[in-house]
């Protein structure tokens, strides 16, 4: 079999079950996940890799807010799915029965963050083989379980099991002829397990951790934008004879920054930008000047607090921008050092971070050499 062209790939999306666990005021897959309703996710990236039609599987009287949640997707047909996952696979099959396709992707509505890597990596298998399925490696300890779950049983081998994801990828006519020849209860797990029951190689290819199914009320309660940006600024005055501090650098300076704690006036901004982004408040809230255990303190102690606390909210820093407003010192010098030293205060690679100068040409207390001004813009992604 050649290569299928992505005109020839339909879909399969089931979106009909309820969703109750999840703790949702409507079926989780029609619930609001990361700005738009979790359904259209995958549908969008199905979509934008050429894959249609695409047959939805929804309950039965959900057209309406099937129908709004993928608004504008071309290639979208709805179906009214079955009492199991199953019962409504086989609908959806059955429904492109017109449109012959060459192969079809059969996907849980609930695994939201579909890439189009892991397509491609299905539909390479389809070549040589008539059905494909995505699956990732256990990588804790296993055993069974015992006295209805109370007790540890028999080690289980991890080496040989593996997780399976969606979507599953087939041979169109191969998997319709399947579900059509099943025996028994409507109540195979997916739809691997009915090609296999039909004699069918399964052919198994690398998954994706994105491709998390949203399951419990938690997973929604972290359903939070892949993208914030925070910004921050701060000024101190510089008096003679002090330590300077700037990025979490000691720069040799006639004059040093006056302040509570070292007064890093850098650090300080991009501890703002980094609250900022994930709406944690600013350095004064969560380091007082009024508390004296604060005097004379590393400011790289308040930038690793804000690192923590953006990955207790679920995100990691995607660019750290600072710009320094200063007559003097010179920043270029210090310019990777300083890099570096912020990179290292988060856990994070230098490329992330950017350092950078400029003067007010001689205006207002900067341009005076009365003190510093420093700015930042975080950008925070999902971890």
């Amino acid at each position: 079999m050649d290569a299928p062209s992505p005109a020839r790939i339909a879909a399969v999306v089931v979106a009909a079950g309820q969703g109750l666990r999840a703790g949702q005021p409507v079926p989780k897959q029609f619930a609001p996940w990361r700005g738009k309703p979790v359904l259209l996710h995958s549908v969008e990236a199905l979509a934008a890799h050429g894959v249609a039609p695409i047959v939805i599987a929804i309950p039965e009287g959900a057209d309406a807010i099937a129908g709004a949640a993928v608004a504008g997707i071309d290639g979208v047909r709805f179906v009214t799915g079955g009492a199991t996952r199953q019962q409504s696979v086989r609908l959806g099959l059955e429904a492109l029965a017109g449109d012959a396709p060459a192969l079809v992707l059969v996907h849980d509505a609930a695994r939201p963050r579909l890439g189009g890597a892991v397509i491609d990596r299905l539909v390479a298998a389809l070549v040589t083989r008539p059905a494909a399925i995505p699956v990732l490696p256990v990588v804790d300890s296993l055993c069974h379980a015992e006295e209805h779950g109370a007790t540890m049983g028999a080690p289980a081998r991890r080496e040989d099991l593996r997780r399976v994801q969606t979507p599953q990828a087939f041979r169109y006519a191969a998997i319709l002829a399947a579900h059509r020849d099943w025996q028994g209860a409507p109540d195979a797990g997916d739809d691997a397990q009915v090609a296999q029951a039909a004699g069918l190689d399964v052919a198994l290819v690398e998954g994706d951790e994105a491709l998390h199914k949203l399951t419990f009320a938690s997973d929604f309660s972290g359903a939070l934008p892949p993208v914030r940006v925070g910004s921050g600024y701060d000024v101190h005055r510089l008096e003679e004879g002090g330590e300077l501090w700037l990025c979490g650098v000691r720069i040799a300076h006639t004059h040093g920054l006056a302040g509570h704690s070292d007064a890093d006036v850098a650090i300080h901004a991009a501890v703002d930008a980094m609250l900022g982004a994930i709406s944690a408040g600013d350095i004064g809230q969560h380091f007082p000047p009024s508390d004296p255990q604060w005097r004379g303190a590393s400011s790289d102690r308040f930038l690793a607090h804000a690192g923590r606390l953006a990955a207790e909210a679920g995100y990691m820093l995607g660019q750290l921008d600072v710009t320094i407003i200063c007559e003097a010192p010179k920043i270029g010098p210090h310019r990777e050092a300083m890099r570096a030293r912020l990179a290292e205060i988060l856990g994070c690679d230098a490329g992330r971070i950017s350092v950078k100068a400029t003067t007010t040409e001689g205006l207002g207390f900067a341009g005076r050499r009365e003190g510093i001004a420093a700015q930042a813009v975080a950008t925070m992604v999902l971890a």
